[in-house]
Order: C-alpha cells, then sequence, then structure tokens
C-alpha cells in the first residue's frame, strides 16, 4: 500500500520535435531567397536612393545564387559533336552517306546540293565536290568510307587558316569593339566573353555603348552583376564615343586587363549609325593610339549567305578583325563558316553552341567538322 501511495519521480519533459522546424527552415530559405531577388531586381529599376542593408542583403542573395548557377552549368558542359549533331547541316550531311553507301557520281551530286543548301557557297562547293570526283575517278577511294573520310579532311583544310585563338593579354587594358547587326545576339556575347575572361583570373570592365537602345544599357548592366564586373554606362541616347572615352579612361586608371566596350545594333545599309563607328575608333585613340585592339563582329549563323554581305560593310567601315558566330547548335546554314573562311579570311575567334555561358567556345576546326560528320558511316 504505501509503494502505491508513493509519490512517482518527475519524468524529464519530451523535447519539442524539431522536424517540423526544420522543415519549415528549408522550406522558408528558397521563399526568402526569392523575395530578396525580387525586392533586389525593383530596387534596381528604382531611381530612389536604396538602404544600405538591404542592398547588403540582396547582393549576398544574388551572389550565392549566381555562384550556385556557375556551378550546375559546369556539368552541362556538352562536345562540339553532340552540340552540333542536332543541326539542319549536320543531319543533312550524315542522312546523305546513309542514303547512299555506294561510291558513285549520285552521291556526289547530291553532296554539292546538301553544301550549297548549307550555305557554303556555289563556287567553294563545286570546287570542293570537283575535286573529289576527280579523285574518285582516279580510284583514290575505296568505298564511299574512304570518300567521307576525305571528304572530313578537305573542311578542316577550309577551316584551319581561320583557327587563331585571340589573345588578350597584351596590351592593357586590351579594348575589344565589338559590332554587328541587330538580333545577332551581340550584348549576350559580351557578357559571355566577360564570364570566359573573369574565370580566367583577368579583370574586366564592361562599356555600355549601345545607346540607342534602353533595354541594351540594362541587360548589359544585368551581365555585369552576375559576372562581378563593372559596367560604364549613360542615359539612354548619350553619345555613344563618349561613353566608351570614359570607359577606357576609367578602365587605364584602375589597371584593368580587358575592356568590352557595346556598340548599337545597325544594319551594314545605315549609312549614319556605319559613320559612328569610325567616329568611336577615332575618339579612343585619342588615349591609346593602338586601341580597339581587337573589332570583333558578331554574327547570326542562321543568317547564312546574308552574313558575306554584312562582313563585308562592316569590314570596310570598322576594320573588323575578328569574328563570332551564334547559334551554331540549331541551324541547317552553318556551311557559311566555310563561306566566311574562304571569303575574307579573317579569324573565327569564337562560336556559339548553346545558351550558357560555357557554350562560347574557342573555335577549334576539327572539332567542328568532327561535330558536323560521322567518323565514319553509320557511326
Amino acid at each position: 500500500m504505501l509503494k502505491f501511495w508513493k509519490k512517482k519521480p518527475t519524468e524529464p519533459a519530451a523535447p519539442e520535435p524539431q522536424a517540423p522546424e526544420d522543415r519549415v527552415d528549408q522550406s522558408a530559405d528558397p521563399v526568402s531567397a526569392e523575395v530578396g531577388a525580387g525586392v533586389s531586381e525593383a530596387l534596381a529599376e528604382t531611381t530612389l536612393p536604396e538602404p544600405a542593408a538591404p542592398e547588403v542583403e540582396a547582393e549576398a542573395e544574388e551572389s550565392e545564387v549566381v555562384e550556385a548557377a556557375r556551378e550546375a552549368e559546369q556539368p552541362a558542359r556538352r562536345s562540339w559533336r553532340e552540340r552540333l549533331s542536332g543541326s539542319g547541316f549536320a543531319k543533312s550531311l550524315t542522312s546523305l552517306f546513309v542514303r547512299h553507301p555506294k561510291l558513285d557520281d549520285d552521291l556526289l551530286d547530291e553532296l554539292e546540293t546538301s553544301l550549297i543548301t548549307a550555305d557554303v557557297g556555289v563556287e567553294a562547293s563545286t570546287r570542293l565536290v570537283e575535286d573529289l570526283r576527280k579523285r574518285m575517278h582516279k580510284r583514290e577511294f575505296a568505298d564511299a568510307g574512304a570518300l567521307l573520310k576525305a571528304l572530313r579532311a578537305e573542311l578542316v583544310a577550309l577551316l584551319r587558316p581561320v583557327e587563331q585563338p585571340l589573345d588578350v593579354g597584351t596590351p592593357s587594358p586590351f579594348v575589344i569593339l565589338t559590332v554587328g547587326i541587330n538580333g545577332v545576339g551581340k550584348t549576350t556575347t559580351i557578357g559571355k566573353l566577360a564570364r570566359r575572361y573573369a574565370d580566367e583570373g583577368r579583370s574586366v570592365m564592361l562599356a555600355a555603348g549601345d545607346t540607342f537602345r534602353a533595354a541594351a544599357v540594362e541587360q548589359l548592366k544585368t551581365w555585369g552583376e552576375r559576372n562581378k564586373v563593372p559596367v560604364v554606362s549613360q542615359g539612354q541616347d548619350a553619345d555613344s564615343a563618349s561613353v566608351i572615352f570614359d570607359a577606357l579612361q576609367a578602365a587605364r586608371s584602375r589597371g584593368t586587363q580587358v575592356l568590352i566596350a557595346d556598340t548599337a545594333g545597325r544594319l551594314h545599309t545605315q549609312g549614319g549609325l556605319m559613320d559612328e563607328l569610325g567616329k568611336i575608333g577615332r575618339v579612343m585613340k585619342k588615349l591609346d593610339a593602338s586601341a580597339p585592339h581587337e573589332v570583333l563582329m558578331v554574327i547570326d549563323g542562321t543568317t547564312g549567305q546574308n552574313a558575306i554581305s554584312q562582313v563585308r560593310q562592316f569590314r570596310d567601315t570598322a576594320g573588323v578583325t575578328g569574328l563570332v558566330v551564334t547559334k551554331l547548335d540549331g541551324t541547317a546554314k552553318g556551311g557559311v563558316m566555310f563561306a566566311l573562311a574562304r571569303e575574307f579570311g579573317l579569324p573565327i575567334r569564337y562560336v556559339g553552341l548553346g545558351e550558357t555561358a560555357t557554350d562560347l567556345r574557342v573555335f577549334d576546326a576539327e572539332a567542328f567538322v568532327d561535330g558536323l560528320l560521322p567518323p565514319s558511316i553509320g557511326a
């Protein structure tokens, strides 16, 4: 009976379950990050002064998002063949040898048609096919597979002379002036170049010289924020040469290694805008007689033979020294690369093989042809 009435010892209070709290925290983090990013974007668009603390938090959150995006992009890097094998040009050439596994004149006739359709150019296509035809009649090829191997070698030989990577090591700052018509991906290419050079450990500055479009300035500022690169800009309709002059002054004073200047997209038939490029060059030479050190023209690979007339006009007006060809991963007009190489001999510095920053690749002639043609029939 005594045991029955004895007071039981006090049991320790059970700890509150942590799982619900953890789940709340985990679900709250992405929401808060998303809200923070939205606040950052809203603050960036307003002209009112920004509170110091929220600005720091927004920048920190944005920095984490950018770093995560960079890490996520790295594993997604795909080979040239993976990027180019889905293009219309690659599919056309590959299916040609599947349909015609026999070595004969019909195969060569269809090959010529495929090359011309892909904008390699009539003269270049005819000469290439006729050379192969003569070798076939001399019995240099045992079968269609040998012809395929010879075709690969001929295409690489056409591109090898323009395989010249851009060296931005000297002088400092190395000034790159980008030109091109509207819609070719010029501003996006500048952002990708800034990412590339920053990843190489170089200090980079951007000049928002496309003052004709307000959206272009904001787009370049966005790329600058993502890559942690300063952007020199003025208001819309400001003098483009003045913006780039100020940027060059700033780059020299800060010891910046690479300055990339954007310019207004223009048609090659617009004389006034084309003359503005000459003015930009003259203004820069007041600070650096050798600037710009590279006039980089961005070309949309889907435009085909129209790119030839564009390059001709920009070369004569702006003194183009190098090319970037974009959107090659989905076009049926990829043959324009061979036409450009044969017509101008200008170095092809970079090519765009996709949307991410790492898909702007240094041009490699052998890798490009390998992406267009299989190593053997049926491969």
